[in-house]
């Protein structure tokens, strides 16, 4: 029953990331952890694994129709996201679950403080 339980969490995910260009993450994390019983460590890790495939094809194909994509932009930005994933899952690794699922949170805070305010 997980199964189906994921692959709505992968539908949520993609259509919100499609209306909106959010990643996955501020959906599945959450989703996962809170509704499929991970630790933030796992659901992290879930996350991460998933954007090894082709997840977003579709999604880019239409907004390169409609002329939105920059895929120069793209290259220079996958290239940090390389290294800082790299980084990011090291320094995770370190830390406490509950430490790490608070932060989230935090992170999560300032981003829905910001998008809701700013001008």
């Amino acid at each position: 029953m997980k199964e189906l339980l994921y692959i709505l969490l992968g539908l949520t995910a993609g259509t919100l990331s499609g209306i909106f260009g959010i990643g996955g993450g501020t959906i599945l994390i959450p989703g996962l952890v809170f509704l499929a019983g991970l630790s933030q460590h796992e659901a992290q890790g879930t996350t991460l694994a998933i954007m090894l495939l082709p997840i977003g094809l579709l999604a880019v194909m239409k907004y390169y129709q409609s002329g939105h994509d920059r895929f120069y932009a793209a290259a220079f930005i996958c290239a940090g996201f390389l290294i800082g994933g790299l980084l990011g899952a090291i320094m995770a690794e370190g830390l406490p679950n509950l430490i790490l699922r608070k932060a989230f949170g935090v992170f999560l805070m300032i981003i829905a403080t910001y998008t809701i305010f700013a001008k």
